[in-house]
């Protein structure tokens, strides 16, 4: 299996984990909180869980590096906002809730993984 589908299979293995994080809390968080807040806090959770399951399991990056940390931070600010609008206008067109956190995580999974393979861990 060449390297570039390896690191595909096992970065959606890891993006499932991510958005199982992500969607559970949202879901749960949607008790307390309207969601904007919902979405960003549920997004940051599951950013936690494709860190470290990225680094260290797909892109095989075993070393400390607190640039790849700021990097990674960085794309995935870039890509809360982008799931966070993408989330909220979709709400505003169709009102259905899973629609909306599909379609954003389906944007910024393409933008993740572009960055990760690309940039941070390359």
């Amino acid at each position: 299996m060449s390297k570039l589908k390896k690191e595909v299979k096992r970065f959606l293995v890891a993006g499932f984990s991510a958005v199982g994080t992500d969607l559970a809390t949202y879901y749960l968080l949607l008790n307390f909180f309207e969601h904007d807040i919902a979405k960003t806090i549920s997004f940051l959770l599951g950013t936690i869980v494709a860190f470290v399951i990225n680094k260290y399991w797909t892109f095989e990056k075993h070393g400390k590096s607190y640039k790849e940390i700021v990097q990674f931070a960085i794309l995935y600010t870039v890509t809360l906002g982008a799931n966070v609008l993408t989330n909220k206008l979709v709400l505003e067109q169709t009102q259905i809730v899973l629609l909306a956190f599909l379609i954003a995580t389906g944007v910024s999974t393409v933008l993740n993984f572009l960055g990760q393979k690309f940039w941070v861990f390359k």
